[in-house]
């Protein structure tokens, strides 16, 4: 089968590889329909690329029809429509039944310390090959699937596997009070769909910031208030408290991450394990690598006192500074975490059944064929194109 392949920094190439069997008989292999690329795949473009290989299969977001299902399986036969989940979750330990998916203990990568392995996504999370791809083994197939019905194009449903989740995790964890304001750092595609979750959940006043035209008017189009960071990079603090009655926004949402505008010295960082030995660069991001903490440094000065602090965007470092002497006075709320995507499916899938009240179904600004995926990788990373979501169909 042909998939989207690491074979270093800023190297993405697409290649024959093996098609994925059945290992386990709980396993199914799907056909995938549809595949997204995500603002997080750019941190394997770059930054995380010590704890990849070379042709390692990359993605995590793909829906598709299965085409096998192992001798355990019930729940599902070949011809379903599935989308899958990003994190791997076996949907019956105690992590798993306390809504979060992400903590499974069944797939928890602990020779790393970390949670729930996740498709496609490094050593650090299981190295599974990932959705950019043609097929895909997916295992825990009676509960890791999300059954959707034949019908609507992919797009009504592909974003059930990372962005609608993570954006209603991100939006729910602000926990906005009744009448409140929310500002979203970052309108990329986590960023853009929370402040359509925050409207539909009847957030009053939904704020966005970024500096990318085309995700400013995108943005603006749906009813956001947008701020430009590129015009009021120095005020955007009084500008947002001018609008929030003196205080700031009752919630601020990060949906940017790691690899933050205006953090020079992180950057460097970042370069900088480029240029050393695999193991060596795991070893420095692991233990003293330092994130770009623009936006988080942002969020918590931008919220009101007693407010939250939600973090969406990906964060990796072991050594971030953090303003902690301002966060303990101001009492600042903060949550965060990778989404547990079965804990929102029941509320998210219904509104995805009835209509299209999120925009999901002209969501993606590209859609592409799998072979233009390096292209893609490399003008996704510089917001080239108007590029905020692209779509994969193998």
């Amino acid at each position: 089968m042909r998939a989207v392949t690491w074979q270093g920094k800023r190297d993405i190439r697409v290649q024959d590889v093996p098609d994925p069997k059945i290992q386990d008989p709980t396993d199914v292999i799907i056909r995938v329909t549809s595949t997204g690329l995500c603002g997080s795949d750019l941190h394997l473009y770059e930054p995380l690329g010590p704890f990849l290989d070379p042709g390692d299969i990359l993605g995590h977001e793909p829906m598709g029809i299965v085409e096998e299902v192992g001798p355990q399986v019930t729940k599902l036969r070949p011809g379903d429509r599935v989308v899958i989940p990003f994190n791997i979750s076996c949907g019956a330990c105690f992590m798993c039944a306390q809504g979060l998916q992400s903590q499974c203990e069944t797939t928890q990568v602990r020779e790393q310390g970390m949670g729930a392995s996740l498709f496609g996504y490094t050593k650090l999370y299981g190295q599974v090959p990932g959705g950019q791809a043609e097929y895909l083994r997916v295992p825990f197939g009676d509960t890791l699937p999300i059954k959707v019905p034949t019908g609507p194009p992919d797009t009504r449903f592909l974003f059930l596997s990372d962005v609608l989740p993570t954006a209603w995790q991100g939006v729910a964890y602000a926990d906005v009070p009744r009448d409140g304001s929310l500002v979203v750092l970052g309108l990329g595609p986590i960023g853009d769909m929370a402040t359509r979750v925050a409207q539909h959940r009847g957030v009053r006043q939904v704020i966005g910031v970024d500096l990318v035209p085309e995700r400013l008017e995108r943005a603006a189009a749906h009813g956001v208030h947008t701020i430009d960071l590129n015009q009021h990079g120095d005020d955007v603090t009084e500008l947002i408290r001018d609008l929030t009655d003196g205080r700031g926004p009752d919630s601020v949402i990060d949906a940017v991450g790691m690899e933050a505008h205006g953090s020079p010295g992180a950057g460097l960082a970042h370069k900088a394990t480029g240029f050393l030995p695999s193991p060596v660069a795991r070893k420095m991001m692991q233990t003293i690598g330092v994130d770009k903490l623009a936006a988080l440094h942002l969020a918590v000065d931008l919220v009101r006192r007693g407010g939250t602090v939600s973090l969406s965007g990906v964060y990796g470092g072991m050594a971030d500074p953090m303003p902690m002497m301002t966060m303990f006075d101001k009492q600042i709320q903060l949550r965060m975490g990778q989404a547990n995507v079965w804990r929102w499916v029941p509320e998210i899938l219904p509104l995805l059944l009835d209509g299209d009240p999120l925009g999901v179904e002209g969501f993606a600004t590209h859609t592409l064929p799998l072979e233009q995926a390096p292209d893609a990788y490399a003008e996704f990373q510089k917001k080239q194109d108007g590029m905020v979501k692209v779509v994969f169909q193998p």
